[in-house]
């Protein structure tokens, strides 16, 4: 089964900037996407990419975060500027619809 391994989570100021990684044991060919629960709150999507490329995201990361993805390396990267305190939450890759990470936390200060 394939498997999924996020990193890049952090501590970072409000304005400042993180790169997240998901790297999966298997092939993404496939819609893949990043999800986020903050606490007390139920998970919420973030941003998704298909198999070809074409991306969506929440309106409240729209213009700041951005999501791409290397097939060759197995791996989908979400790219988060000018973050926010309230973008703190553990952020979830999710393969499929089916497959979840583990998740990374990320905690934005003000």
């Amino acid at each position: 089964q394939v498997q999924l391994v996020e990193s890049g989570g952090g501590l970072v100021q409000a304005g400042g900037s993180l790169r997240l990684s998901c790297a999966a044991s298997g092939r993404t060919i496939i819609g893949m996407g990043w999800y986020r629960q903050a606490p007390g709150n139920q998970r919420e999507l973030v941003a998704t990419i298909t198999a070809g490329g074409t991306t969506n995201y929440a309106d409240s990361v729209k213009g700041r975060f951005t999501i791409s993805r290397d097939n060759a390396k197995n791996t989908v990267y979400l790219q988060m500027n000018t973050l926010l305190p309230e973008d703190t939450a553990v952020y979830y890759c999710n393969r499929g619809g089916v497959i979840w990470g583990k998740g990374t936390l990320v905690t934005v200060s003000s």
